[in-house]
């Protein structure tokens, strides 16, 4: 059943956001990928915050941690409740809007992981670089560059560079790895979660 954010269960251990699609017409790769980080993140002992729906990525992320006997912690905004199709065998926030997903996604990882999406994890990605960029958080971004899904990405991040608009260290704010172990791999060399969290407000 959905939760009030007064209500969400503390975790004491470190807590992964995964950032992903929620098509379910995806290439089976990029879902299979999502289930697959979804259970190592459990089998590390690990708590996965994500976006709360049962479809795409996300679902496939969910359901592949808690099969695996995961701590998971999904947060859904209220009006795309039919849309993402809430999955609610997992501790499940209702939110009111966007903005007040993305802060309590924010609020309650330690790291993030960016796996394929669509414009939805664009716009999340894109916030989360632009508040390391201002120096208002640091902690890890690790994109899941899956087949080079990323790459086209990196290369408009290189020509905001190149046209004077970004500075160069900017392309240093993010860790690209380009399979589910090596995204794993690069979570378990972090920080302890007390010295990641930063209030960015």
């Amino acid at each position: 059943m959905p939760t009030t954010s007064a209500e969400i269960r503390p975790f004491s251990g470190p807590s992964v956001c995964l950032f992903c699609g929620s098509s379910e017409t995806a290439d089976p790769k990029y879902t299979e990928a999502a289930r697959a980080f979804g259970k190592g993140v459990a089998e590390k002992g690990w708590r996965l915050v994500y976006g709360g729906g049962g479809v795409g990525l996300m679902g496939a992320s969910a359901r592949g941690a808690h099969a695996a006997g995961g701590r998971v912690l999904g947060v859904m905004p209220e009006f795309l409740r039919s849309r993402e199709r809430l999955f609610d065998e997992v501790e499940t926030l209702v939110v009111g809007s966007m903005h007040e997903r993305k802060q309590i996604m924010y609020d309650e990882s330690d790291a993030f992981v960016v796996a394929p999406g669509g414009i939805g994890t664009l716009e999340e990605v894109i916030e989360l670089l632009s508040w390391k960029r201002l120096d208002l958080h640091g902690k890890p971004v690790i994109f899941l560059d899956i087949d080079g899904f990323w790459q086209t990405l990196f290369r408009l991040m290189e020509h905001t560079v190149e046209a004077g608009m970004t500075p160069a260290s900017f392309l240093e704010a993010w860790t690209v790895c380009r399979t589910v172990d090596e995204a794993l791999e690069a979570l378990n060399s972090m920080d302890t979660p007390s010295d990641l969290k930063h209030d960015h407000r």
